[in-house]
């Protein structure tokens, strides 16, 4: 138990070294990029926005890092003269959420409930003049936002990256924006500290591939736009990873030859090594090995 709080000190000490490093390398804001009829995406400064035009007005798909807020506009207005009028964050973290506050009030701002719980942790949103940037609505299990063409179906199957990751499906366009629960096809980053879990990685992923339907690509966190089949494959490689650290933590090998040892076939291969970096010497399997000891 000691170990697993030492654990989360650390791995929330890193993330918030995380977030300063990603203000300082991340790539500038991108332009704004058609995907479908009424929904567009634009890169850069944090994870990947998405912008879709219904009848009412735009609903943005996570906000970037903080000061992003007149570029986001600025691009939207260079599609639309709709005015913004929701917002929904797929997860906690300051580089999807730290622009919230540069929206008005009228904006309503919709989370899983557990990524609502972890932004009023967060040092920005306890300060009164950002309370503005906090979720109005939340959601548990699914949720439907809007209807006719315009549905949004919200998702949300267990801990991955955080305990509040949030699937969201432009039901009549095929297309889902996965957050950083499917940041790209490599080893994730499990965020113990806000409620994220390496172990349950590949089950949560894998109950949203059998749970959610009529989707044919999805919105990455931080890459390009993915086929499904490609989020599919990533379950399956977390699987296979929470796998190999359960015989591996049984035949009494640690958590960095296990990382060392990992080979999950052809299927992967275009998967980059698995390496130590967040969650300690032995990677993921470092962070799975605490889950399995506790």
């Amino acid at each position: 138990m000691r170990r697993g709080f030492i654990l989360g000190l650390i791995v929330a000490a890193g993330v918030g070294l995380a977030t300063v490093a990603a203000q300082q390398q991340q790539p500038p804001l991108g332009n704004i990029e058609k995907l479908a009829n009424n929904l567009y995406m634009i890169p850069g400064q944090g994870g990947n926005s998405a912008v879709f035009v219904a009848g009412n007005g735009v609903v943005l798909v996570d906000t970037k890092l903080a000061n992003n807020g007149p570029g986001l506009l600025e691009r939207i207005k260079s599609v639309t003269d709709r005015p913004v009028t929701m917002i929904i964050n797929t997860h906690t973290h300051g580089d999807h959420t730290g622009s919230n506050m540069a929206f008005p009030a009228s904006v309503e701002i919709v989370t899983h409930e557990n990524t609502k719980a972890n932004m009023e942790k967060m040092p920005v949103y306890q300060e009164a003049a950002n309370k503005v940037g906090m979720p109005d609505r939340t959601f548990k299990d699914r949720l439907t936002l809007l209807s006719g063409n315009d549905s949004i179906d919200l998702y949300h199957f267990g801990p991955a990256h955080t305990n509040g990751d949030a699937f969201v499906v432009f039901r009549n366009l095929r297309v889902m924006h996965a957050g950083d629960a499917f940041a790209n096809a490599a080893q994730p980053f499990a965020d113990v500290a806000n409620g994220g879990s390496a172990l349950q990685y590949g089950d949560t992923i894998g109950k949203a591939a059998a749970g959610i339907t009529g989707v044919d690509r999805v919105i990455t966190g931080h890459n390009v736009v993915r086929p499904w089949a490609d989020f599919v494959t990533f379950g399956e490689y977390n699987r296979l990873m929470a796998q190999h650290a359960r015989a591996s933590m049984k035949a009494g090998k640690p958590a960095e030859q296990a990382m060392k040892e990992f080979a999950p076939g052809e299927k992967f291969k275009d998967y980059p090594a698995v390496a130590a970096g967040r969650g300690g010497p032995g990677g993921n399997f470092t962070i799975m090995y605490q889950e399995l000891s506790r």
